[in-house]
């Protein structure tokens, strides 16, 4: 009799270790999966539309970044590489230097998708961007 309960004390034990075990695994990886979502770099292409010339551009998160007439900063990017259809997004600023009197106006203040740019679209007569990639 005696020996039968101490079998049945282990059991238990063992159970809620393994539930405890469990329970930690779980967190860890939503930890993880939540650090690796935000990225510190941007990478954009940028289309001369007057002489049809693309470059692509990889920008620090919170730094601006001149590039001809436009000032670009990205604040902030994430990448849902978990998903089975991965969304790249970033939150980007764009001044025209060229327009002195409106300094601090921003020609486009936003979100921008790489999957669909057309959501909220950089709208400018010389040049275009679009979101490459997050890390």
């Amino acid at each position: 009799m005696q020996f039968k309960k101490n079998i049945k004390v282990g059991k238990n034990k063992f159970n809620l270790f393994l539930i405890f075990l469990v329970i930690c695994l779980f967190n860890f990886s939503e930890i993880k999966s939540e650090n690796n979502l935000e990225g510190k770099k941007t990478d954009i292409k940028i289309l001369d539309k007057i002489s049809s010339k693309n470059e692509l551009i990889r920008l620090i998160n919170n730094e601006e970044y001149i590039y001809k007439d436009l000032s670009i900063k990205s604040i902030k990017c994430t990448d849902s590489e978990f998903d089975d259809n991965p969304e790249i997004k970033a939150y980007i600023q764009v001044r025209d230097l060229t327009k002195k009197d409106r300094n601090n106006v921003y020609v486009f203040n936003g979100w921008m998708f790489s999957s669909s740019p057309s959501i909220e679209p950089f709208d400018h007569p010389v040049y275009d961007i679009w979101l490459i990639n997050c890390y």
